[in-house]
């Protein structure tokens, strides 16, 4: 990575996020397994830890990640053995800590979105169906930011998976209100922070009555 960029680790994207207005499975950092423990005491099990270390890209190829923690002494003991594990295998990887958060609820949709820099026209913000899906399906489409309303319902339609977001199978429709403000709100964010440069939320789960983004990525330009 060039050395003016900087990877935002995921507690550092989302509070950016939030602080934007833009709806994330709350995500704290923990320096220790004891912290790791507290957290979770505060923030609810089951839950979810996941390495932090800017040597590490690939958390699961290190065992890095450890999800359904169902108690907070769980969340404590995978901390401790996930720091330990790391140490072992990559001594030289600067470790921060370790990410704990609240399993994300189940089921809704998963979407992605997000937002690369196109060297001609600028920031360009993208929507579609997300997890593994968008990487077997390719279903996606792209607006230059800032969108409006109107702009964010279009995405929604244009996507070949459209159907999913209003209910197949059983399955209720998504709060498309609520998708629509998450995306503004992304685009909102980006058009007035010029230093990023790439923004990744995969998954964002979209729900009857909520979305909220899982994971989130954000590359910035330092210096900008």
């Amino acid at each position: 990575m060039p050395s003016h960029m900087r990877l935002l680790s995921e507690v550092e994207s989302k509070a950016l996020l939030q602080s934007a207005g833009v709806p994330v499975i709350p995500t704290e950092l923990a320096c220790t397994p004891a912290e790791a423990r507290s957290l979770a005491e505060r923030l609810g099990c089951p839950a979810a830890i996941k390495i932090v270390s800017p040597d590490v890209t690939h958390k699961s190829d290190v065992g890095g990640v450890r999800l359904h923690l169902e108690t907070p002494a769980a969340v404590e003991s995978a901390a401790a053995a996930m720091l330990q594990s790391l140490q072992q295998q990559q001594p030289a990887a600067r470790l921060t800590g370790v990410a704990v958060q609240p399993m994300a609820p189940a089921g809704g949709v998963e979407v992605i979105v997000g937002v690369k820099q196109d060297p001609q026209f600028g920031p360009v913000i993208m929507f579609g169906l997300g997890g593994i899906l968008v990487e077997v399906f390719d279903d996606v489409v792209f607006r230059l930011v800032p969108i409006s309303a109107r702009d964010a319902r279009q995405m929604f339609g244009e996507i070949r998976g459209a159907r999913v977001l209003h209910g197949v199978r059983g399955q209720p429709a998504v709060d498309l209100a609520k998708l629509e403000a998450l995306l503004l709100g992304v685009s909102a964010m980006v058009a007035q922070r010029p230093d990023i440069v790439e923004l990744d939320l995969n998954p964002v789960l979209a729900f009857a009555s909520h979305a909220v983004a899982v994971d989130a990525r954000i590359l910035l330009r330092e210096g900008a």
